[in-house]
């Protein structure tokens, strides 16, 4: 069953781009320090594959020790960009 309502709904007034922009400031989720070290770790993790990656002497230390060290490096450099606090704007 429809329930009755006692006040219409009103629309809001539909506001230009300026008095939008004035009203409500852009916010990003993390600051500039975040994303660059974000984008450093993506980075990182793709030189580590790239070390990883071929099919020759696939035994080697370097695709079996240092290639994993690189990619873990950067994922911890990636959690670590994502939980850094950003600090407050004056």
């Amino acid at each position: 069953m429809a329930q009755k309502q006692d006040k219409p709904y009103v629309s809001r007034p539909i506001l230009s781009a300026t008095e939008a922009k004035q009203q409500t400031p852009v916010r990003f989720v993390f600051g500039k320090a975040n994303y660059q070290l974000l984008a450093l770790s993506v980075l990182i993790v793709a030189i580590g594959f790239v070390i990883m990656s071929g099919t020759t002497d696939i035994y080697s230390n370097t695709k079996i020790v240092v290639a994993p060290l690189v990619v873990l490096a950067g994922f911890g450099l990636g959690f670590y960009a994502i939980m850094k606090k950003t600090a407050p704007e004056a």
